[in-house]
């Protein structure tokens, strides 16, 4: 016999929806165990023994799947497009496009992507009270100054709260009139590298995300993918650092 679960946890863990979504799913009365429908998000279920259903169809545990992708230009991070725009999930074979992606990239940016079929780990991986730091090799307008580049650190004032870096790094420069920096954030608010940027008057031509907590894009090419190691999984699980507040 296995070790009892939430009802919504199991539904996310075995893919169908991510956590908050499956408690709808709960809440509609669409989804029955053993033979009845049940409404109570407090529910437990052993999914060594009970039949679970979801709009009539059984759920089964889903094999874990984690996968990285290298997001070119001009895709969106999303599994359609009212714009008709090509979209992260043209790139990867069809048997994995139920999987969620773990964040998003903004269409002119490019860099590491992960997808996974559990929806409570993607849930995790994004939500504000856990650490995950994402690293992103950034282009810009003109040459920062030192004092712009502790601006960066010490925050600046965005639309939507005070927004800054965690850590800051030159690259070689590609010209005279440009930079180029390595960036960790903490956050992943919309737009949020670009929006830092060109707050201080430095607008963003090319950017990378690098790292994802301690996944690393490394050399996968452009439109590529591959699935992470075992080993990667378990650094990203252990990765989610639980502040305190």
């Amino acid at each position: 016999m296995g070790e009892p679960i939430r009802l919504q946890k199991f539904l996310s863990q075995a893919g169908i929806a991510s956590r908050r979504a499956a408690e709808e799913l709960i809440r509609a009365g669409r989804v029955v165990v053993n033979g009845k429908t049940v409404t109570e998000l407090g529910t437990k279920v052993d999914p060594d023994r009970d039949r679970i259903e979801v709009d009539g169809r059984e759920v089964g545990a889903a094999e874990r799947i984690w996968i990285a992708l290298h997001k070119p230009p001009g895709y969106v991070v999303s599994r359609h497009d009212p714009q008709g725009r090509p979209t992260i999930y043209e790139l990867i074979p069809a048997e994995f496009s139920g999987l969620f992606h773990v964040g998003r990239l903004d269409v002119d940016s490019e860099g590491l992507i992960l997808l996974t079929n559990d929806g409570d780990a993607a849930h995790r991986l994004l939500h504000p009270s856990y650490e995950m730091d994402r690293v992103y090799d950034v282009g810009v307008r003109g040459r920062l100054t030192d004092e712009e580049l502790e601006l960066l650190l010490t925050g600046v004032e965005l639309e939507d709260g005070p927004a800054r870096a965690i850590a800051v790094q030159r690259r070689p420069s590609p010209g005279p009139r440009a930079d180029r920096l390595l960036v960790t954030m903490r956050e992943g608010r919309k737009r949020e590298v670009r929006r830092l940027f060109a707050a201080i008057g430095h607008p963003v031509r090319r950017l990378v995300r690098r790292r994802f907590g301690p996944i690393e894009l490394g050399s996968l090419k452009r439109g590529a993918w591959r699935r992470l190691s075992p080993r990667e999984v378990t650094a990203l699980r252990r990765g989610w650092r639980k502040l305190r507040r």
